[in-house]
């Protein structure tokens, strides 16, 4: 499927999201309360820490690739360079700066490091993995560096400043 036959699909009636992955169409299950609480905390923290430097956003459609692609980052940064430039009718082409992914019991190891794959492949100077039940972060760059905090250590972020793994979680 291309992205334009994606393009003219009709949401789904039953609540599940959709992606395009390498021209498959996916269906991802609705999250539970726990990732949402996930989500909009990291939302709210790094919106706090990254000031003026981009927006911040959480359920982001993006093309990380041109004609087959269309992923939904849990929470996304994006530089205010290249948020300004996308298209009101568009899609930020290529991932963001920085794509967080909060796991899911629907996620499998294979989908996540495909994933994170195509996003540091495309774009992406972060590729956060955040585990809830371990209360722990994984964060990997495009230079195939892996760094995992865990409770009680800062994260170091893109934009300046660090944010307490323990504010993550409930």
């Amino acid at each position: 499927m291309t992205f334009a036959d994606f393009e003219r699909l009709e949401y789904d009636p039953q609540g599940f999201g959709q992606e395009l992955r390498r021209g498959e169409l996916v269906r991802v299950a609705p999250h539970k309360h726990k990732h949402h609480l996930v989500q909009h905390r990291l939302r709210r923290l790094l919106e706090s820490a990254a000031g003026d430097a981009g927006e911040i956003t959480t359920e982001f459609g993006f093309r990380g690739l041109p004609e087959y692609e269309y992923r939904i980052a849990d929470v996304a940064f994006v530089s205010k360079t290249r948020w300004d430039g996308i298209s009101p009718e568009g899609n930020l082409e290529g991932a963001p700066d920085i794509v967080i992914e909060v796991l899911s019991p629907s996620n499998s190891a294979a989908e996540m490091l495909d994933t994170e794959q195509l996003c540091l492949e495309n774009g992406s100077r972060e590729f956060w993995l955040v585990d809830p039940d371990s209360r722990q972060v994984k964060i990997s760059n495009p230079d195939g560096r892996a760094l995992t905090y865990k409770s009680g250590q800062q994260i170091p972020l893109l934009f300046g400043g660090s944010l307490n793994t323990d504010a993550i979680f409930c």
